[in-house]
C-alpha cells in the first residue's frame, strides 16, 4: 500500500505540473490578450517568455474555469482538483467518461466549431488518436524539464500523465501459490487450459510484455499460449477481478 500511496503522489504532482502546461494547447479556450505586443491566443501555447504561468493564470481566472475531459478514476480525479483549485484559484469542470467517449465527443465537437475543453486527460491511445485528428498543438514550457523523458511524445502535442502498473490475480482457493507461473513461457503448460484471462483493451500492458520478451518471440508465444490453452477476453478490470473471486477466470494475467 506504501508504494501506491508514494505513487499516487507522485501522478498527482506530475499532472498539478502538467495541468497548466496543457492549457495553452486548446488555443481557442485562452483569450488573447489586447495589449500590444503580448502574444494572441493561438501563439500562447509555443510563448516562453518569463512570465508565461502569469499570462495562463490570467486568461484561466477571466474565463472563470478550466474543462477537463477525463477517463481517470473519480477519486483520484477529485484529489487533484482539490489541489489545483486551491494552489491556483480556478475551477474545474470535469467530465469524466470513457477514453473512446472522450475522442468520439472531441471529434465531433472540433469537427462542429466548438472547442469546450481546455485539457484532455486520458490513455494514450485515446491521445494519440486526438492528435492525428489534428485536435492538438505544440505547447512549449518549462515544466517538461521535470517530467520522465518517456512522457514527452516527439510532437510534444500532448504529454504522458499516467504510470501504469500492471500485476496477475489469481483465485487462491484453485491455484496455490507454489503453483504460479514464474514466466510468460511456463503458460504453455497444458494445466492452464481454460483457466487464463486478460482484460479486452489492456494493449499498453501487451506491447510492453512483448517488447520485453521481444517482438517476434513474444508475438509467437501469445499465439502458441492461446492455441495450447485459450485465453479468456473480458472487457473492464472490475469485471475480469469478479471472475477471477468468482473462479470463472482463475488466472487474470492483466
Amino acid at each position: 500500500m506504501q508504494g501506491l500511496t508514494l505513487l499516487f503522489a507522485l501522478l498527482l504532482v506530475l499532472l498539478l505540473a502538467c495541468l497548466f502546461a496543457l492549457l495553452g494547447s486548446c488555443a481557442q479556450s485562452v483569450p488573447a490578450s489586447a495589449q500590444a505586443g503580448q502574444p494572441a491566443a493561438a501563439d500562447l501555447a509555443a510563448y516562453t517568455g518569463a512570465d508565461r504561468m502569469e499570462r495562463l493564470l490570467a486568461g484561466a481566472k477571466k474565463e472563470g474555469s478550466v474543462a477537463v475531459y477525463s477517463s481517470a478514476a473519480t477519486d483520484d480525479m477529485a484529489a487533484l482538483i482539490a489541489a489545483f483549485e486551491k494552489k491556483y484559484g480556478v475551477k474545474v469542470r470535469l467530465w469524466r467518461a470513457s477514453s473512446e467517449n472522450i475522442v468520439q465527443r472531441a471529434v465531433v465537437e472540433a469537427r462542429g466549431g466548438r472547442f469546450d475543453a481546455d485539457v484532455f486527460e486520458t490513455g494514450a491511445i485515446a491521445m494519440e488518436s486526438m492528435q492525428r485528428e489534428r485536435l492538438f498543438q505544440e505547447i512549449k514550457t518549462p515544466a517538461l524539464s521535470a517530467l520522465l523523458p518517456a512522457a514527452i511524445l516527439p510532437h510534444r502535442e500532448w504529454i504522458g500523465t499516467r504510470l501504469n502498473v500492471f500485476v496477475a490475480a489469481y483465485n487462491t482457493g484453485l491455484i496455490k501459490k507454489g503453483e504460479l507461473p514464474k514466466r510468460y513461457d511456463d503458460l504453455l503448460d497444458r494445466r492452464w487450459a481454460g483457466k487464463l484471462g486478460v482484460e479486452a483493451e489492456d494493449s499498453d500492458w501487451f506491447g510492453g510484455v512483448v517488447s520485453a520478451l521481444g517482438e517476434e518471440r513474444g508475438l509467437k508465444l501469445f499465439r502458441d499460449i492461446v492455441a495450447a490453452n485459450g485465453l479468456s477476453v473480458r472487457k473492464g478490470h472490475t469485471l475480469l477481478a469478479n471472475l477471477v473471486v468468482s473462479g470463472e477466470v482463475p488466472l487474470a494475467l492483466s
